[in-house]
This record gives C-alpha cells, structure tokens and sequence, in this order.
C-alpha cells in the first residue's frame, strides 16, 4: 500500500470517528442537558397533554371519609379528576362507570390510579352521599365537596365549568364533561375530552405515563 493510500484511508478513518463522536455526543447532550421530549400526541383519542404541566390552585375541602383535602393530598399518584354530583342523571354514572371499566383494563405493571369526582353540587353532595355514590364503583373512587367557591376555583384549574339552574323548582347543573389527569406532582397533565372510550382511556394513561417517566428519568441523568 503506497503513502497516498495510506494517508486517504487515516483521513477517511479519523472523518468517520469525528463523524460517530459527534452523534454520540448530541445524544448525551439532549439527554443529559437537552429539552424534554414533547408531550405525545393522543388527538385520535381525545385526548390533549400538556408539554408543561399546569399546577393546581390551592384548595381546602372535604373528602368522602370527612377528612381535610388539600392540594399536597394529591401528590404521590396520577388521578382521573372529574366534575359532576351525585344526582345527575345522565352523564355521570356513564362517565364513572367508563372510569370502572378503565381502572380494570389498566396493566398491573402501571401505577394504579385514583379516580375523583369534584362536586358541583355541594348543597347535597355532603361527604356521606359523596361516600356512598362513589364507593359503588370502587375503594379508589373518591370524592370532593366543601365551599361552593372553592369547588369552582378548583373545577377552573382542571379547565372544567358549572352552572346552578332552577327548572320547575328543581335544582339542575349543568357541567363539563371531560376528564383531567392530574400527575404525582399534583398537576394537571392531560385532558381527555368524551366520548370516552375505556381502552383508549387505558392507553392513553400508559403513554403519557411512561412518557413522564423517560423525561424525569432523563432529566436525572
């Protein structure tokens, strides 16, 4: 092998180790200092997360067992908000028992969720009716009640609304219908607009679940 071989190989060589350093270094950069991963696109399941969670306002109320809730309460587990009372009619008994059906179809390999109803109708909703109506579907079904204002302070934070009407002297509440998913950190994280669908519930959670975990796993590294 003459010189001037030589010498277009050791360039050649050195060029692909530049080349491979340079990869391997962009990849440690973003994992170790670069910007999280974007947040999954679920559109085909209804469903919105957010890049950046958005904290929770704070709030005192009071659980189905009558104990002290605070907004600390919900750290330490995901949770499926969702705002509702436990004398509509309608929407939420199918949304709770969507709800059900999903927390059964979950991996046991996820954390398993929480899943709260934030009443809107804490006239009648008191912490014996919340305890009864959500015990039906689950031992990890809670619920909220407490100050009117606050429960609306709150309900805003998940993106959630209610309205008070009187029809024929009959209290009715109009309300959202969408599920919030509020992260470990006591932030909401996702919303899951209807028609809710359980599978796609379950699989939804799991991605942004792990999703979560790749970018805190990243962000300690």
């Amino acid at each position: 092998m003459n010189r001037s071989v030589r010498v277009t190989l050791f360039a050649l060589l050195l060029l692909v180790v530049l080349v491979f350093g340079g990869v391997v270094g962009r990849q440690v950069f973003l994992v170790d200092g670069g910007e999280p991963t974007p947040a999954p696109d679920l559109a085909e399941m209804n469903t919105y997360v957010y890049d950046q969670p958005r904290p929770l306002a704070e709030f005192t109320l009071t659980n189905e067992n009558g104990e002290t809730v605070t907004r600390e309460s919900l750290r330490g587990r995901w949770t499926f908000a969702f705002v509702g009372y436990t004398n509509c009619p309608d929407i939420c008994p199918a949304a709770m028992a969507n709800l059900r059906r999903t927390d059964k179809l979950l991996s046991s390999e996820l954390p398993q969720p929480d899943y709260l109803l934030v009443s809107a109708d804490p006239e009648h909703d008191t912490p014996e009716q919340l305890k009864a109506y959500t015990g039906f579907f689950g031992e990890n079904f809670h619920g909220l009640t407490g100050d009117l204002g606050t429960l609306r302070v709150l309900a805003k934070s998940l993106s959630a609304v209610f309205v008070h009407r009187q029809v024929d002297g009959e209290l009715l509440v109009d309300h959202s219908g969408h599920f919030a998913l509020v992260n470990p950190d006591g932030e909401l994280a996702a919303l899951i607009q209807p028609p809710h669908k359980p599978e796609q519930l379950a699989e939804a959670f799991e991605r942004i679940y792990l999703w979560a975990k790749a970018n805190r796993e990243n962000a300690r590294s």
